[in-house]
């Protein structure tokens, strides 16, 4: 037996069968630009597997070693990838620019990161393992862009018309370009080293021969527009970098702000923050002490049990323990099956993340009803009693007590609106309630949200929180 079926063997112990059946044809049978930064929405829906299944099936892949996992920073206006690196950890900048978009972000993990899977050298070589023998094409595709751009079919051709000239240039080499510039918006680009240079051509068309340096360096100097008039251009071209480049004169178009703007779903790190099956196998491997990252939507989920105090004092210890650690393991069970994650539990309480409010309801009308066939299980209607407060906002990823964990006033206020509920009841603020996919399951299942008003400790003012009956 080779060690890639060695390692696809031991897969098939930690996951899916048919999921695993799926990466392991890919592996075989894909191109090589099809095992590059695999977006697993895409693949979920090629094979007709369940999306969940298959970002398990990819994080046991990555954790044997048939894949690499890769956090990727991509830039907002043209999903490019500015920062890679093997783990959140790598993310260490307060701001990220863009030469190509002329603009500065602040790194979210929303949608500003992205997580993706590359196949592992020792299991398949593919033409990204070794990114300077890449065509320029097939670079831009593989490893400019990240998973999150709809890439056309017509790609190749695309990339060729919106390319007026563009030349492959060793370390340390020069080229001169002669060209005929049309009066267009031009950029000069590489996407190696993503150095730009903007050229407004306007005017009168002129017959002499215009000069112009575009020198490429690790520096990422920011340049300012430099306006031509249409006609001739000697372009000096000078790589300054290590490794080759491929620098470029692209038309700054329609056909070219259609193709950044072409998006699809694709794995942030929100979402997979949000797994069960990562927190289980990357408890550690997430975040630095002294990271702070940010994070501009995630929904809070805690529960606690009502009364377990006098749970223990009314049938005992054995059977309250066994009837607890049941409630936990439905718990668990329901939160990772609409997509969301455990962050810990204290005492007999629960906090729970989810990607968006909708999930967290969903969760929340499963937990309830859960509860209710567990007492009839044990022959009672009362002995577990969950509480549940459901909370939306903005928050940081942190690293506390060596797990990764979140802080916030959004985590605050979620614990507190669980805190005021006192029966069998599902408390949650007007941003889970007012979202459109939470308006949708709750219509759906022929629930109307009854709106109160509160205090919750610390909270100057009165907030509007509302029952789900």
């Amino acid at each position: 037996m080779s060690e890639t079926q060695a390692l696809f063997a031991a897969l098939r112990q930690l996951a899916d069968g048919e999921a695993v059946a799926a990466v392991e044809r890919l592996v075989q049978d894909g191109p090589d630009r099809a095992l590059c930064r695999i977006n697993v929405f895409d693949f979920a829906a090629e094979t007709g597997i369940d999306v969940e299944r298959v970002i398990a099936v990819f994080l046991h892949a990555s954790r044997l070693g048939l894949f690499e996992l890769s956090w990727n920073v991509l830039c907002p206006g043209c999903g490019g990838v500015l920062d890679a690196g093997t783990t959140l950890k790598s993310l260490d900048h307060d701001e990220y620019h863009c030469a190509l978009c002329a603009a500065g972000y602040e790194a979210t993990l929303d949608e500003m990161v992205e997580v993706a899977f590359t196949v592992s050298p020792r299991v398949r070589r593919i033409g990204a393992h070794d990114p300077d023998t890449l065509p320029p094409v097939e670079y831009c595709r593989q490893l400019f862009w990240g998973s999150g751009i709809d890439l056309p079919a017509n790609f190749e051709q695309l990339i060729e018309d919106i390319t007026l000239d563009f030349v492959e240039l060793p370390a340390g080499e020069k080229a001169l370009l002669s060209l005929q510039l049309p009066a267009e918006f031009l950029i000069a680009f590489d996407p190696v080293s993503h150095a730009t240079q903007f050229l407004d051509v306007k005017g009168e068309p002129t017959r002499d021969r215009q000069s112009l340096s575009f020198i490429i360096d690790p520096v990422h100097r920011l340049n300012e527009t430099v306006v031509l008039r249409p006609g001739p251009l000697r372009l000096s071209v000078e790589n300054r970098t290590n490794r080759r480049v491929l620098a470029g004169i692209w038309i700054a178009g329609h056909a070219l702000h259609e193709l950044l703007g072409r998006r699809k779903p694709f794995l942030t790190a929100k979402r997979l923050l949000t797994n069960q099956t990562f927190r289980d196998i990357y408890r550690t491997d997430t975040l630095d002490v002294d990271q702070r990252l940010k994070i501009t939507s995630m929904t809070f989920l805690f529960t606690d049990l009502k009364g377990s105090t006098a749970l223990y004092e009314r049938v005992g210890d054995l059977a309250a323990f066994d009837l607890v650690r049941a409630h936990f393991r439905v718990l668990h069970e329901i939160v990772a099956a609409e997509a969301g994650a455990v962050v810990k539990t204290i005492g007999d309480a629960v906090m729970a993340t989810f990607p968006t409010p909708d999930r967290a309801v969903a969760a929340a009308l499963r937990m309830r009803d859960a509860m209710g066939r567990l007492n009839d299980a044990h022959a009672s209607s009362e002995d577990l009693v969950l509480k549940i407060g459901i909370h939306e906002g903005p928050c940081l990823a942190v690293a506390l007590n060596e797990r990764q964990d979140y802080f916030g006033q959004t985590v605050n206020i979620a614990a507190r609106v669980q805190a005021l509920v006192n029966s069998r009841a599902i408390f949650a603020t007007e941003p889970v309630v007012t979202d459109s996919g939470t308006a949708r399951l709750l219509q759906a299942s022929g629930i109307e949200p009854v709106a109160q008003r509160h205090t919750l400790r610390g909270i100057e003012a009165e907030v509007t929180l509302y029952e789900i009956p």
